[in-house]
């Protein structure tokens, strides 16, 4: 597989993971308060798990002559998961 396809795979597969991430915390907030951890939690935990070594290899395959283009995805893969972190902490200690 050209190094070009592998970097656009994992991108997209980047974007996803962090968008399922987001998405499951955000659905906590429409549930009442549990107290125990629920399938939510562990679809979290599964994606969280699964985006490093995609971020890995996302970093890898990058083709850094052109670093606007390669650190675009990333930088949106870290944005939702900087608001699914932070989503997830007011949910544990402030709801």
């Amino acid at each position: 597989m050209p190094q070009a396809r592998a970097n656009r795979i994992t991108a997209l597969a980047m974007l996803i993971l962090s968008l399922v991430a987001l998405l499951t915390v955000l659905t906590g907030y429409l549930r009442p308060p549990q107290t125990d951890e629920g399938a939510s939690a562990h679809i979290f935990q599964i994606t969280i798990l699964a985006l490093i070594p995609t971020i890995l290899l996302f970093l890898v395959t990058a083709d850094w002559k052109h670093p606007r283009r390669s650190s675009k995805p990333l930088a949106i893969s870290v944005s939702a998961l900087v608001c699914a972190f932070g989503a997830l902490y007011y949910l544990e200690h402030f709801r």
